[in-house]
């Protein structure tokens, strides 16, 4: 049997915003909070790295404003560095 190969039309689902999914509004006047713990923490790795947009589908700027209120969270102790 020959082995299919993927052409240009068939390309793969696109990853789904994890902010739209868990309803969360985010625009220029409403960022996330760092003080959401609980939101912050899915987009850290177990390592305690900031996924990227690749892994987390989110928007150029929604993964800005996650990355500031990720490590605003780490300077005020609420999240660690690393996970050791």
């Amino acid at each position: 049997m020959a082995r299919r190969t993927r052409r240009e039309d068939e390309r793969p689902a696109r990853k789904k915003n994890h902010l739209i999914t868990l309803g969360v509004q985010v625009d220029g006047r409403n960022p996330v909070d760092y003080k959401d713990v609980a939101l912050l923490r899915q987009f850290l790795s177990d390592k305690g790295r900031i996924r990227s947009r690749r892994l987390t589908g989110l928007t150029p700027q929604q993964q800005r404003q996650v990355a500031t209120a990720i490590r605003n969270a780490r300077e005020m102790a609420l999240l660690p560095y690393d996970s050791r």
